[in-house]
């Protein structure tokens, strides 16, 4: 089992990765603290370990309830977040209880924030089930869920108590979860450096055929990354951590134009390629690393199909972006691997460029 100190001030947490560490749980010290526990789980991750969080459920205290969220973006809503809310004053929960998210980070996102609000904020770890939650979301502490058709707009920076990652729940992960999980992974890729990008390119098939220890490698990479990035820049103050939106500017849009017909990883992967086409346009990527970077986003594109889609309105969705200053759409793009250029600003003819030179590929 492995261990990542995410060193937050003020509220520095564990990390921990392993295969067959979640029925493992009472070896961890934050179980032995709360004798109160609510649990949300994706009810699609249930239905593929009934026995495994059943048997998790089953050895807790008695003051204990389990609700089965139907994890999509329609529902990564108010009504949503009501039900979870109205569930836990209904059933006497109070500060004193810790709440245990385990799902994708569909999940993981409406639950962190539920925590944060409610009784003015309680305890709350993540159990990320999905490759994506293991490499992103399930570590930052950004909460969130969508209002008036724009993504993650209502939320909190919230930080975990743990965060418990089991590669076991990777074994009956559907392909198109592999797919959103690589997304997020090529990005990391691009913000860690060429190094990295070798290994998950020479490892992409042992990497989809979940390897026990590529996996491992790559999700505590990714984490590690990503919690120094948080641990100098949690609340976005200095800008270090917009670098974590790569290609998320463009994504975000997408899925909302799609109507959510695609996955927030895919999107991410649509949204990448993108940001490389801006990238070059605007000469801060040039010809030869668009064309070294741009076969492993585009290798899957038979796999995301976009429907016909509106450029005007997608620049318009992009407006709507939490990182935008002055109503100016700000960018976050490559010069190359490890080098990131964030806060930039593009002419709308460059932005619609780079939409329809992004998008050809994936089109159906």
């Amino acid at each position: 089992m492995r261990k990542i100190e995410i060193k937050v001030p003020g509220n520095s947490y564990p990390v921990f990765i392993g295969s067959n560490i979640f029925n493992r749980f009472h070896e961890f010290k934050i179980f032995r603290k709360y004798k109160s526990y609510f649990l949300i789980v994706d009810k699609g991750a249930y239905d593929n370990h009934t026995e495994l969080i059943n048997d998790f459920y089953n050895q807790l205290s008695e003051k204990k309830y389990l609700h089965l969220f139907e994890a999509n973006e329609k529902n990564k809503s108010f009504e949503e977040l009501k039900k979870i809310l109205s569930l836990l004053i209904k059933n006497n929960f109070g500060r004193d209880t810790l709440l245990v998210s385990i799902g994708g980070g569909i999940t993981g996102d409406i639950s962190a924030f539920a925590a944060s609000i409610f009784s003015r904020g309680i305890k709350y770890i993540q159990v990320p089930t999905t490759l994506l939650a293991m490499v992103d979301s399930s570590v930052g502490g950004k909460t969130g869920i969508n209002f008036a058709n724009t993504k993650n707009i209502v939320g909190t920076f919230y930080q975990p108590e743990q965060v418990l990652i089991d590669t076991v729940f990777l074994k009956t992960l559907p392909r198109v979860e592999q797919i959103c999980g690589l997304g997020e992974i090529i990005k990391y890729a691009l913000l860690i450096g060429d190094d990295f990008w070798g290994f998950v390119k020479h490892n992409l098939q042992m990497l989809l055929d979940m390897d026990k220890k590529i996996i491992e490698d790559v999700i505590q990479r990714c984490v590690q990354f990503k919690g120094d990035v948080v641990m100098n820049d949690e609340k976005e103050v200095t800008g270090l951590r917009k670098i974590l939106n790569l290609g998320h500017t463009f994504a975000h849009a997408i899925e909302i134009e799609q109507k959510h017909s695609i996955k927030h990883g895919q999107a991410v992967i649509v949204g990448i390629t993108c940001a490389l086409h801006l990238s070059n346009k605007l000469h801060l990527l040039n010809d030869i690393g668009l064309e070294k970077y741009l076969p492993l986003l585009i290798k899957f594109n038979d796999e995301i199909k976009i429907q016909n889609f509106n450029s005007r309105k997608l620049y318009q969705l992009m407006k709507r972006d939490k990182k935008n200053r002055n109503e100016e759409i700000k960018f976050v793009l490559l010069q190359r691997a490890g080098q990131i250029a964030i806060d930039v600003e593009a002419e709308k003819e460059d932005v619609m460029y780079a939409l329809e030179n992004g998008l050809q590929y994936f089109k159906v």
